[in-house]
């Protein structure tokens, strides 16, 4: 009887604490347009695995809780509202908004006191917005990361914790941010601190800022926050180039006498220069008396970038969504590459003969990491932009036949999807297509190497892509011809110095693949500042251009471009930077010097290399 009054209890006070949990903030009225919304699987499926008080792996089903608020916040938000299989027999929506998920990340100390475990959930999603024609609007990550004490559920064995209002207030959290940025990318003059009623809490922090309505300057009191911004180049020229790193470096400092519980960073300016970082927003997290935190946005500059002149505006508010300090504005300066003798960034013009609608090209760049610690290459996001206008250009591939995927859009599944569907569903017996990789991978001492994409983990080989599943993937590919290029280099992670780490595996594809890899063992692949390139893209481009059409055809077939980088590369890396890089070229076992008269390109006939 004890028992069932407890449970019955316990039933009450759950109930009770559902319908007291956080509601979507009131923002004002609805936007006036349509919108439809386009929930990707990576989010309505997403799940993650954690471990109970009993030491036994569950699985947490994230996607449904997420995708329903995050539909809620979308009713609030706009005049109307569609789903996929709902769209009705009217005219198109005026907006389509297309929402997916990056891994989520939850963790439970389960050695914790009592019956209540530390518990951290953070949830990371792209928003992307196009008009009714098609054409993209913006790109907004949402990022929420949110802290509790979770209760054991109260039953006999006592295992699992109660965990679904936790969900449902990250959730919460991260609609309300969708909201917010919704309004300030579709309304014009509108900005982030929206007039409305907050209901977020202020006791645990999150990267999330939820606006309450202004307060007046009579019952305001001074913030003890302050911070400095600051703009960092890598060539430290204050002139931002093509394919150069950018950072916005920001130091907060509490002054006063108590810990401030949440606030956040802001970073706003021109859409096309503000597009180039991964996220605008970041969390300070608490802060104690004195102490302070430094917070970078970073982002790679575009080949062609829209603008010379721009400001980017940093602004620190509080979990209130009240501004905790003076904004602050960075001038930015910014100019394209200057043009060397042999400028391969001026993209050829395009052919007008010789469309090639059966061939593919998939390009992968990664200059930037979701985890800061991996070393990027800081030209590749360039480099496979460059590669992908080339095969369009003098390749004669159609727009829709190259797929480029660069920095935070480079998530293993959305590489997965290229290789896994989007290539096999295409390719036919007589395709060519070429798979080029810029960035970085990883040796372990088990012996197997894998891709780095950009939600790669270096703690977790879950989050990294096998090159032998990568390989296999292009095998498969019923085409006439594969060529698979890498560009970067490959880290030792895990030795910690005592175990040996075997060299990557380049051999061993099966099919009709052919390996450009740029070079061997764990060696560097270079990458030159004056170029702007990596050296071996760099001269796959002057191949490319016609340097490589030695025959004078008019053609750069396959093998004429391996012989010219083979020849090329290594006496530039000895004599550019006195150091070693031998590229390698590998066919798929009984292929060698198969098929190695397909044209890559064909670019007007020009003077050849020396």
């Amino acid at each position: 009887m004890v028992l069932i009054q407890l449970l019955a209890f316990s039933g009450c006070d759950t109930i009770k604490s559902r319908f007291s949990r956080q509601a979507l903030p009131d923002l004002g009225p609805p936007i006036p347009l349509s919108a439809h919304i386009d929930v990707d699987p990576s989010l309505s499926k997403a799940r993650t695995e954690y471990l109970d008080s009993c030491g036994r792996i569950r699985l947490l089903s994230i996607g449904p809780t997420v995708e329903d608020t995050l539909i809620q916040a979308a009713h609030q938000t706009f005049r109307s509202v569609t789903l996929p299989g709902n769209s009705g027999a009217g005219s198109r929506p005026d907006v389509t908004i297309r929402i997916r998920m990056l891994d989520p990340r939850f963790k439970i100390q389960t050695d914790a006191l009592y019956d209540r475990a530390p518990a951290e959930l953070s949830l990371d999603v792209l928003a992307e917005f196009f008009d009714a024609s098609g054409t993209p609007l913006g790109e907004r990550p949402l990022q929420v990361t949110r802290k509790e004490r979770l209760q054991l559920e109260l039953t006999q064995q006592r295992c699992d914790y109660v965990i679904d209002p936790f969900l449902q207030d990250t959730s919460t959290l991260l609609a309300s941010q969708f909201m917010q940025e919704s309004r300030v990318l579709l309304v014009p003059g509108t900005q982030s601190s929206a007039a409305g009623n907050s209901n977020t809490p202020t006791d645990t922090p999150s990267t999330v800022v939820v606006k309450s309505p202004p307060t007046s300057a009579a019952s305001a009191s001074p913030s003890p926050l302050s911070f400095k911004a600051t703009l960092l180049d890598e060539n430290g020229n204050l002139l931002l180039e093509s394919g150069e790193r950018l950072r916005v470096r920001v130091d907060v400092v509490n002054t006063g006498t108590q810990t401030v519980a949440d606030s956040a960073v802001r970073l706003t300016g021109p859409q096309p220069l503000l597009s180039q970082f991964p996220a605008t927003t970041l969390a300070t997290g608490p802060l104690a008396p004195g102490g302070s935190k430094s917070l970078e946005f970073i982002a790679t500059m575009p080949q062609s970038p829209a603008l010379r002149q721009a400001e980017l505006q940093v602004a620190l508010v509080t979990g209130s969504g009240q501004s905790a300090a003076p904004p602050q504005t960075l001038p930015v300066s910014i100019q394209a590459s200057a043009s060397l003798p042999e400028d391969v960034d001026q993209i050829p013009a395009a052919i007008t003969e010789g469309q090639r609608p059966g061939d593919y090209l998939l390009a992968v760049g990664l200059s930037s990491y979701r985890e800061q610690e991996i070393a990027a290459r800081k030209y590749a996001s360039l480099d496979a932009e460059t590669v992908a206008a080339y095969f369009q250009t003098i390749g004669g591939l159609p727009q829709n036949n190259v797929r480029l995927l660069r920095d935070w859009n480079a998530l293993r599944p959305d590489i997965e999807e290229a290789l896994l569907d989007w290539l096999p569903a295409k390719t036919t017996k007589d395709s060519l297509v070429v798979v080029y990789f810029a960035g970085q991978a990883v040796g372990s001492p088990s012996g197997e190497t894998f891709l780095v994409p950009y939600d790669g983990s270096l703690g977790s080989h879950t989050r990294l892509y096998p090159l032998k599943e990568f390989q296999a993937a292009l095998g498969r590919l019923k085409a006439k011809q594969v060529v698979f290029v890498f560009d970067g280099t490959v880290l030792k992670h895990g030795a910690e110095g005592r175990t040996k780490v075997t060299p990557p595996k380049w051999t061993g594809t099966s099919g009709s693949v052919l390996q450009m890899i740029a070079t061997t063992g764990f060696g560097k692949s270079l990458e030159s500042d004056t170029l702007h390139h990596g050296l071996f893209t760099y001269y796959l481009l002057r191949g490319l251009r016609g340097e490589a059409d030695v025959n004078r055809n008019g053609e750069v077939t396959i093998g004429e471009v391996t012989a010219y980088i083979t020849r090329k590369l290594p006496a530039a890396a000895r004599s550019t930077f006195k150091q070693e890089q031998q590229p390698q070229i590998f066919s798929a076992p009984g292929t060698a010097g198969k098929d190695l008269d397909l044209v890559l390109t064909k670019p007007p006939l020009g003077p050849l290399a020396d």
